[in-house]
């Protein structure tokens, strides 16, 4: 099985995949477990440094310790399937996290406060409010309704010829309350017109692909 580890440490960190020298920590370890859950799921290799050197496990606390972020530091708890494997003579975890159905969760932080995590290319991010109110309107029955006035027909004309736009800029031109705006971003996420963009210091909304080409 050392093969199938080495083949994935060859893909490197990304969005379904990501190393971990140690696990000392349940509450932060807990933050991974929920972006993989509330996103597309993926696999942590423990034991692997960030540059896809073979550390190995040093302990079995390691194993105990994500037990106990998944239960103790998830809500609701993550569910997760672990597998070890010899590799250069050392034991590598490898945790997978599937997709959840019972997303969003939310991993306890430092100060015990309750946050939604989810997982962007090979970072883990807090999930902003529209978000959350795309995933809350997915799961309602009665769908969205798009009322296409003026602030619409705007948003998509400046994401034509600009590509992107902040929240904040987005409410400053279309001259309308944030509680307006929310709504717009969610009815447009919802049905697939726009999309959300996380980057490291600003979130952008941007035209989906398929709407692009439409």
């Amino acid at each position: 099985m050392s093969r199938y580890i080495q083949k994935l440490i060859l893909q490197g960190e990304h969005q379904q995949l990501d190393f971990k020298f140690e696990i000392s920590d349940a509450k932060k370890i807990a933050r991974s477990l929920v972006a993989f859950a509330n996103t597309d799921g993926g696999r942590l290799l423990v034991g692997v440094k960030d540059n896809g050197a073979i550390a190995g496990v040093r302990t079995d606390e390691e194993f105990y310790m994500v037990e106990m972020a998944a239960q103790l530091y998830c809500k609701p708890p993550v569910h997760f399937t672990v597998a070890q494997h010899k590799v250069q003579g050392r034991t590598v975890l490898e945790i997978y996290v599937p997709k959840s159905e019972e997303a969003p969760h939310s991993a306890r932080d430092k100060e015990d406060k309750w946050m939604i995590y989810i997982r962007v290319k090979d970072k883990n991010f807090l999930a902003n409010s529209i978000l959350l109110k795309v995933w809350k309107r997915k799961k309602q029955s009665q769908g969205t309704t798009l009322h296409y006035t003026e602030p619409e027909k705007n948003l998509l004309k400046y994401l034509s010829e600009f590509q992107q736009i902040t929240f904040r800029e987005f409410i400053q031109r279309a001259a309308i309350k944030r509680n307006v705006a929310e709504t717009i971003l969610v009815n447009f996420i919802s049905l697939g017109i726009v999309e959300i963009d996380f980057q490291e210091n600003e979130t952008y909304y941007r035209l989906a692909p398929n709407w692009q080409k439409s």
